[in-house]
């Protein structure tokens, strides 16, 4: 087996490498002792990685895509904030025009969470673009308060790329924004279409790629619990 220096053990190419080792069928053809050696060696780098990593750090995270699920992976962190008792807000750009389930569910928290749906609606539905652009800045000067506010730990921005895509909203503007939060302060960004800005500033960002959708490809309508 080869030798790894601690140089290597720490790289996230080898990071990756011993993943994909471990991921893959040729795992099947190890000896006992073999895969043993290899678990123990991806333990190792692992234990390196997280010895030498930053204990805490405000994070500036962006969900963007073609695909479902960004504003949905955004809630999964709100659940979890709510779970370890921090104060959380949540703004939403498009959504408005319908009262949105979550923010019935979100109520039983109503001692943690501010919850804003400032829009009204896909932009197809107001046809109004000045009222559009009223209503992303109002959303804004909203989000802009708790993203100052220090007892708020994390703040989602729903579907604030969609505004900034449509130029609702300026790149330069959100990034100042952005400048001004706390430092152990997270902050979620939503929507298809992030700016190139915006995702060179951010310390997390997933692509959601859209493979299959009921809609496109059934004809199915956004149903109950799935879109809404």
């Amino acid at each position: 087996m080869k030798s790894d220096t601690p140089e290597e053990l720490n790289s996230d190419r080898e990071i990756e490498r011993l993943i994909d080792e471990i991921m893959s069928s040729t795992l099947n053809n190890l000896t006992d002792e073999q895969y043993r050696q290899k678990m123990q060696r991806r333990k190792e780098v692992q234990d390196r990685r997280i010895a030498a990593a930053i204990p805490e750090k405000g994070l500036i995270i962006v969900n963007t895509g073609n695909g479902k699920g960004k504003t949905t992976a955004a809630l999964g962190m709100v659940l979890r904030s709510l779970g370890h008792g921090y104060k959380v807000a949540i703004v939403q750009f498009i959504k408005g025009a319908w009262e949105p389930s979550e923010k019935k569910v979100f109520s039983f928290w109503e001692d943690q969470i501010e919850f804003h749906a400032m829009g009204e609606g896909f932009t197809w539905e107001t046809q109004d673009r000045d009222r559009d652009l009223d209503k992303a800045s109002a959303a804004w000067e909203k989000s802009l308060e708790y993203i100052r506010n220090p007892e708020f730990q994390l703040v989602l921005l729903d579907e604030i790329n969609i505004a900034l895509k449509m130029g609702y909203l300026e790149v330069d503007q959100v990034l100042a924004g952005l400048a001004e939060k706390p430092p152990n302060k997270h902050v979620i960004l939503t929507g298809r279409g992030a700016p190139p800005a915006l995702i060179e500033r951010a310390d997390l960002v997933t692509e959601m790629t859209l493979i299959k959708h009921p809609f496109r490809d059934q004809g199915v309508k956004a149903q109950a619990g799935i879109e809404f």
